[in-house]
């Protein structure tokens, strides 16, 4: 089993550069992509309410507990407030069902899911007759003041962010009791978020790197561009390590100093994407890799008229 490197967070707090992401992983999959990550060595789930399968995740949790595998200090396990309960007297309740959902006493990481906020107290995608979501007045500084009081509590080791643009980290700082720990946000070739990361670390934020395979399942960021894990240079690349596509994009991140977040459901692909510690790229590698860059989002969410939509600025 590969020993796997961690980063340290501002508050001294560890957490391992590769970890399984559960986004879209369907009803009845989830559970036994958890276990086969567990046995292949993944010591880091991300998870989030949205998701809508915390607890599946929660029933591979605790049978891997039952049978010895892992102990619960082994493991480290990140989720998010979702848009909907940003309000200050909605946070603590909503990571109580989260913790309730997975089995947990606590979990290591817990992030506002984005910096927009949603019409409370109905569906999780609140949509108005004209199919646009339904916003919430709600600032997400005064959101980060009850994430602060979850710390307080014991409920999460560490806060962050998910989702936020360069201006909207500064309102946080300027308020921060506790300085957010990480940043999760949308990183792969076609978006390589050079400026986001660079300005996140001198911060002494760390930075994950979600959809960092470019999303499969999602159409490709342009017309024109093949998807990344069928890109002829990542394949090149590939053979130069007798390594896959999706390896290389994954090694691209770790070695870019990044946590990343690859998500599968196949038990072979979930092994595969791990088996990333016996090669390095090159400098030389990611300075190509990174010329793929095309500003090919992915990832949204709400309309860009919406208050603290976070994509209108350059970075």
């Amino acid at each position: 089993m590969a020993n796997v490197p961690q980063l340290v967070f501002n508050n001294g707090h560890t957490c391992p550069v590769i970890g399984l992401g559960t986004w879209n992983s369907q009803p009845g999959e989830v559970t036994q992509a958890v276990k086969d990550a567990i046995d292949a060595g993944y010591r880091h789930l991300d998870c989030a309410h949205i998701y809508g399968n915390e607890k599946e995740v929660g029933l591979a949790l605790k049978e891997k507990f039952a049978e010895g595998v892992i102990k619960r200090k082994d493991i480290f396990i990140t989720s998010k407030l979702w848009c909907t309960h940003h309000r200050p007297d909605l946070v603590e309740g909503a990571l109580r069902t989260t913790l309730s959902d997975l089995g947990l006493d606590y979990i290591d990481l817990y992030l506002i899911h984005w910096p927009q906020a949603f019409k409370e107290g109905g569906e999780l995608l609140p949509y108005d007759s004209q199919g646009k979501l339904i916003p919430s007045p709600v600032d997400y500084v005064d959101t980060w003041k009850a994430m602060e009081k979850v710390v307080d509590l014991g409920l999460t080791k560490s806060i962050g962010l998910s989702n936020f643009n360069k201006k909207q980290i500064d309102r946080v700082m300027e308020i921060a009791r506790i300085k957010p720990a990480s940043l999760q946000i949308e990183v792969h070739p076609y978006l390589n978020h050079e400026k986001l990361i660079d300005y996140a670390r001198s911060l002494g934020i760390t930075v994950t790197a979600y959809s960092p395979l470019g999303s499969p399942d999602r159409p490709g960021p342009k017309p024109g561009y093949s998807h990344l894990l069928e890109d002829p240079l990542l394949k090149t690349i590939g053979e130069k390590y007798n390594k896959s596509p999706a390896q290389i994009l994954i090694r691209y991140a770790i070695d870019r100093g990044l946590i990343v977040i690859p998500k599968s459901v196949t038990k072979s692909r979930i092994i595969q994407n791990f088996n990333v510690f016996d090669f390095q790229l090159t400098a030389e590698d990611i300075k190509t890799i990174g010329s793929l860059e095309c500003n090919g989002r992915l990832c949204s969410l709400g309309d860009i008229n919406q208050p603290f939509y976070p994509f209108n600025d350059e970075f």
